[in-house]
C-alpha cells in the first residue's frame, strides 16, 4: 500500500535568500473566503466573533490571530481562525486553505522585485502597510498585501513553483544591480 505523505504548497523551494531580500513560505491558518451579501450584518458578525471588520476596498483589518483582507467585488478572505457560525446568515463561506500558496517576500530592494513582475505601483508612497490589492504576479493571478516588514503574496497552489521561478529570477536581477 502506498503511503501518502501531506505537503507544504512550496516543498523544499522555501526559503530563498538572494542578496538582501528573503522568500519564505508563509502558514496563515484557515482561509475562508466570504462572499458577501449583507455588507453591514456582516461586519457587525465579524467584529462580534473575530474582532475584526470587514475591510474596505484594497484594506485589511486585523486583530491577534485574525485577519480579513479585501478579496475582490463583495468578497473579503478571513484568515486565522475557523469562522464563526454566525457569519453564515451575512455570507457565503467557502474554505480555501488548500488551494492557496502563501510566501512573504521582505528585505531591501523586495518593491523593486514587484516592480518586475505585478503591473501596479507597490511602492511604499502608493501602496501602505495594510492595504491589500489582486492583480496579476507575471502571469498568475494574486492577492498581494503590504505587510509591516514586507509583502504577503498569495497564488493558487498550483502556481506556487512557478511563483518561486520568478521570484528567483527578479530577485537575482534586482541582486546583480546592488
Amino acid at each position: 500500500m502506498v503511503e501518502l505523505k501531506a505537503q507544504t504548497p512550496f516543498g523544499d523551494l522555501l526559503p530563498l535568500h538572494i542578496g538582501d531580500m528573503t522568500v519564505a513560505a508563509r502558514d496563515l491558518g484557515q482561509l475562508t473566503v466570504l462572499g458577501v451579501f449583507d455588507r453591514a450584518g456582516l461586519s457587525k458578525a465579524l467584529e462580534a466573533a473575530h474582532g475584526v471588520a470587514l475591510p474596505e476596498p484594497l484594506q485589511s483589518t486585523a486583530e491577534g490571530d485574525a485577519q480579513c483582507l479585501w478579496f475582490g467585488r463583495e468578497e473579503a478572505l478571513l484568515v486565522g481562525p475557523t469562522p464563526d457560525e454566525a457569519l453564515a446568515k451575512h455570507a457565503a463561506l467557502v474554505e480555501v486553505s488548500d488551494g492557496w500558496a502563501v510566501a512573504e517576500l521582505q528585505g531591501a530592494g523586495a518593491e523593486d522585485v514587484l516592480a518586475r513582475l505585478a503591473p501596479v505601483d507597490l511602492r511604499d508612497a502608493a501602496f501602505k502597510s495594510g492595504q491589500t490589492l489582486r492583480s496579476q504576479l507575471r502571469d498568475m493571478p494574486a492577492s498581494i498585501t503590504r505587510t509591516e516588514t514586507g509583502f504577503l503574496l498569495m497564488v493558487y497552489r498550483s502556481m506556487a513553483a512557478t511563483l518561486v521561478q520568478e521570484l528567483r529570477r527578479a530577485m537575482e536581477a534586482v541582486a546583480s544591480r546592488r
